[in-house]
């Protein structure tokens, strides 16, 4: 065998499995089409949510479903062509998002969410890229009083029962703590306990720096040519075809490309979003701002600000609209003070999402030497190294630490 493992993905899912399974003494490949962390990994708002204990889930209130069927919001937009490709995973996840199905999958994902930060730690010291995160959690804002106090109330209870650190900062306290924040907000949460990374494309590739440091090695192929041939699985590279006993498929939205020609039906669908980044005008934001009603993410990132945008349903390789984000835009402006554009055109990123907003990770039931780990729905950053661990600890037959069975593909068989 060339390799004792190959990992297809060089997105931070990828990358930290590869790095996991590294450290347990196996020789790894990490196979991409393009350099690490260039893709999803690259654009998100940089969040290590360890406060996300519940999942992001489709909305039950009449109200916000009649203001998504305008197709009018900031937080939602979506493209009637798309939608009959969406029906049934739509359908899905209509159905896994009520109350006590969504209970169940805050449950399932906890174990995850609550070690996300620790393992991140890990990993930065090891790749000495203590530069980029930040520990002071992240702002969830608010426009209305109404709304402020009652996602006050849903906070505490939440910080109570998970052993989160919220904190309520009123209109005052927030312009107080925040100079760079104009007028806009009656109020905000302080979600003190996760981090903040200032470049998280910058970290996928520090933590593929620290893998091919320690002996990994990194090629350009195409996942698509990946076979099973006589006991082994082999992929076409740019230094020829490997082999190696087992295989990750770690591709993020893309992953359907490999799964599905080997005969497995799951449903994963990718929900697309822009960022842009602008010229500050008004004192740098000192951590990540979550605009609640209309659904964006501020965050500085390296002497810039990065505007990501909320969820397009459009189709995987349909063109750029850029709706969302001018609808962003005339929100942010005005109260984050964003300057004038920085990049020549809008980044688009696919988040690859489940229905019932767990991720696939685990052995593929009807291949040997097969493995997921994909579909970790808007928390591929948050993430990624914990997934990593979870993975490289049932490849290499250790008692996994947290219970992997919520996330094993053969749910969807």
């Amino acid at each position: 065998m060339d390799f004792d493992v190959i990992v297809l993905g060089a997105g931070i899912v990828g990358v930290s499995a590869a790095l996991h399974v590294q450290a347990r003494g196996r020789r790894v490949a990490l196979v991409d089409r393009r350099a690490p962390g260039e893709e999803t990994s690259f654009g998100n708002a940089g969040l290590i949510e360890s406060s996300s204990v519940v999942p992001y889930a489709f909305p039950r209130h009449l109200g916000t479903l009649l203001r998504y069927a305008r197709n009018q919001s900031t937080d939602l937009y979506w493209d009637y062509r798309a939608l009959p490709s969406f029906a049934g995973w739509l359908a899905r996840f209509w159905w896994e998002s009520s109350p006590e199905r969504l209970m169940s999958a805050a449950h399932d994902m906890l174990p995850l969410i609550r070690h996300s930060v620790a393992e991140h730690d890990l990993l930065i010291a090891r790749a000495g890229l203590a530069e980029l995160a930040v520990s002071k959690g992240w702002m969830e804002a608010f426009r209305t009083p109404k709304e402020f106090a009652r996602h006050a109330v849903a906070a505490e209870a939440t910080a109570r029962t998970h052993g989160l650190h919220v904190v309520a900062l009123d209109r005052a306290a927030l312009a107080a703590q925040e100079p760079g924040l104009a007028d806009g907000f009656c109020g905000a949460l302080h979600w003190q306990d996760p981090k903040s990374i200032v470049n998280p494309g910058a970290l996928t590739k520090g933590y593929a720096r620290l893998f091919q440091h320690d002996g990994g090695t990194f090629l350009t192929g195409d996942a698509t040519t990946l076979q099973e041939e006589a006991g082994a699985w082999t992929v076409q590279t740019s230094s020829g075809r490997i082999r190696a006993k087992d295989v990750v498929v770690a591709l993020g939205p893309w992953s359907d490309k490999v799964f599905e020609p080997l005969g497995y039906r799951i449903p994963l669908r990718a929900k697309r979003g822009y960022h842009m980044h602008y010229r500050a005008t008004k004192p740098m934001l000192s951590m990540p701002y979550v605009d609640s009603e209309q659904g964006y993410v501020v965050a500085p990132m390296q002497g810039r600000l990065r505007l990501t945008t909320g969820v397009e349903i459009a189709r995987r390789e349909a063109k750029p609209t850029g709706v969302q984000l001018e609808r962003a835009e005339r929100s942010a402006k005005p109260v984050f003070g964003l300057g004038e554009r920085l990049d020549a055109n809008p980044w688009l990123g696919l988040r690859p999402c489940t229905p019932d907003m767990r991720p696939i990770i685990g052995r593929a039931p009807r291949h040997r030497g097969l493995w997921f780990s994909f579909g970790h729905n808007h928390h591929g950053l948050t993430l990624g190294p914990v997934s990593g661990r979870l993975l490289a600890e049932m490849m290499t037959g250790e008692e996994p630490f947290v219970d992997a069975r919520p996330f094993r593909p053969e749910r969807f068989a």
